[in-house]
């Protein structure tokens, strides 16, 4: 069978397995199935399943790329979800910085199910210390307790540190 003529055949047996679902739902075949899908308080587990949805079609048409919007869609779905069940949408201000760190594990798993080189490996996790630098930066910025005030050497410090050792172990 064609790499075509599969992701065809796998779209639509995910397009029937979703019908069933909300078919099943929308007429209580499964019990507790509705309150399940109350998209009230449920709505980002949708965008969470269109992230898994995307990575599993990355697998099964063996695309290790689409690893990264999956994991940009998953992560954000994810982030939507703490946030709706908490109820703390003001903390947007610092989360999105997580964003970088998506896309970083989304690059390590494409390159992990792709087989490709090291430097992929090595770019992921940049992308992850970038986002957890920024995310610290913007968490102190926006709290009220005014860490960032109190401890912004700290960052300098860990900066100098991160200099140190890149130069350390460059390459010639």
């Amino acid at each position: 069978m064609s790499k075509a003529r599969r992701s065809d055949l796998i779209f639509g047996i995910i397009l029937l397995l979703i019908g069933g679902w909300f078919l099943a739902a929308q007429f209580k075949l499964v019990p507790g199935l509705d309150r399940l899908m109350n998209i009230q308080y449920q709505w980002p587990l949708l965008i969470i399943g269109i992230g898994v949805f995307l990575f599993l079609l990355g697998l099964l048409v063996r695309a290790p790329g689409l690893s990264v919007p999956a994991c940009i869609v998953a992560g954000i779905g994810g982030l939507l979800y703490w946030s709706n069940t908490v109820g703390h949408w003001g903390d947007w201000s610092y989360l999105w910085t997580l964003i970088p760190g998506f896309v970083g594990v989304g690059v390590i798993l494409s390159t992990l199910l792709g087989g490709g080189e090291r430097r992929g490996y090595r770019e992921g996790l940049r992308l992850l210390l970038i986002s957890a630098i920024l995310f610290i930066i913007f968490l102190m910025l926006t709290s009220s307790q005014g860490y960032f005030i109190k401890y912004w050497p700290v960052l300098v410090i860990l900066a100098g540190i991160w200099i140190i050792i890149q130069t350390a172990f460059r390459k010639k």
